[in-house]
């Protein structure tokens, strides 16, 4: 890390008197802008998560090999004894799960590996370039041209991005009946140089979509040990949140909580559509359609509901097809009676909706039986499908 200098306006330089005229300037102080605390947790919150950066990688060269013949007392016509080039050191990337974000790659774009070191005498081979391990978050899926060639899903897992070039021959390996003193020797070779893009999809089973203020973050903060950041308005959680659920029997089920998506998401507004890529990989989705203080409606919450089926569908298919369930929170401000009938509604159009609160505990614990009971079957018809047919 390169330290950066401070630079103050208005210091302690800009207080002084002047004293070639010998009058003092005026010392009056400078109305000053407060930042909210809120204002910078989600600048550091846009700073810190970063989940898609392009890199440029160039492997190390190989080293050139040597023109060198052996000159020793009492040993006459030595020959030849160039040694070869040292190799250039590779590029890798591997799986951390430690990190969360591409941080490092987004302030550092540019990754070159050192390269071989030349040949010298008495066949003594150059030394090698040092190879360059840049670790990833895991769910880190490394594309080139638009197409993916890797994906980092476990801890320790590696890829190679960058070969590192070999290198040359020394002139030992050119001395032939008719030329026992060659006077020539290979350069090393390139190392591998490409244009990557990383992007990261996290690994999660269950995905919280819906509007913002929907109170996913709310969820899982009471279903998972997870501490998001919760507020009362809108586009609270910048970023996808991860929070790890479990049950008395010590099944693992992790849970992803994702910014709010809004009309036209798909087309680039608002937040929620540059990070839908980190539920792909999910198996359920729960979509959270809010109950709200003032009048809560049916055609209002269908709406909501439809409105996030149409943006996932904009923006993938298969995303589409994913299991979704109907989450109507925050039962807590609407009455049993209207609730009930709202709830019948949704259901004689073929929906059916679960009520909670993750105020004040309502519907909890049926949610999270309900949602180990989907992945269990998910699992089940996983292993049929792959199960090999007699």
């Amino acid at each position: 890390m390169l330290g950066c200098r401070p630079f103050c306006l208005g210091g302690e330089g800009a207080d002084r008197s002047d004293e070639s005229t010998g009058s003092a300037k005026s010392t009056q102080s400078t109305p000053v802008r407060q930042t909210h605390p809120s204002d910078r947790h989600q600048q550091s919150a846009i700073m810190i998560f970063v989940d898609y950066v392009k890199v440029h990688v160039k492997a190390g060269d190989g080293g050139s090999g040597c023109v060198s013949f052996r000159r020793e007392k009492y040993v006459p016509f030595g020959g030849p004894d160039g040694g070869d080039g040292g190799k250039g050191g590779d590029i890798v990337f591997e799986a951390d799960a430690n990190l969360a974000t591409l941080l490092d790659l987004k302030m550092h774009p540019s990754v070159r590996a050192q390269s071989g070191a030349k040949g010298q005498g008495a066949q003594k081979t150059g030394k090698s370039g040092a190879d360059i391990v840049i670790r990833l978050p895991l769910g880190s899926v490394i594309s080139e041209n638009d197409e993916a060639i890797a994906d980092l899903t476990k801890p320790g897992q590696r890829f190679r991005a960058g070969k590192g070039g070999d290198g040359g021959r020394g002139n030992q390996h050119f001395a032939t009946s008719t030329n026992q003193t060659p006077r020539r020797c290979e350069p090393g070779w390139l190392g591998q140089e490409r244009s990557l893009v990383i992007e990261i999809k996290q690994i999660a089973d269950v995905g919280f979509v819906g509007l913002p203020n929907a109170g996913k973050s709310t969820l899982l903060s009471r279903l998972t040990a997870a501490t998001p950041k919760i507020a009362a308005y809108p586009f609270t959680t910048l970023h996808p949140n991860l929070g790890v659920m479990e049950d008395p029997a010590g099944n693992h089920v992790t849970l992803a909580d994702l910014p709010g998506l809004i009309e036209g998401a798909s087309r680039g507004e608002g937040l929620g559509h540059r990070f839908l890529r980190h539920v792909e990989r999910t198996k359920v989705l729960a979509q959270l359609v809010a109950f709200t203080e003032s009048e809560p409606s049916y055609e209002n919450m269908r709406y909501e509901w439809e409105l996030v089926a149409a943006e996932l569908k904009a923006y993938s298919d298969k995303l589409a097809e994913k299991k979704r369930l109907l989450v109507l929170s925050k039962a807590d401000l609407c009455p049993p009676e209207e609730r009930a009938e709202i709830v019948k509604r949704f259901a004689d159009a073929g929906l059916e909706a679960i009520c909670l609160s993750a105020r004040t505990g309502e519907g909890l614990e049926e949610f999270r039986a309900l949602l180990f009971s989907l992945l269990d079957q998910s699992a089940e018809n996983g292993a049929a499908s792959n199960s090999p047919v007699e």
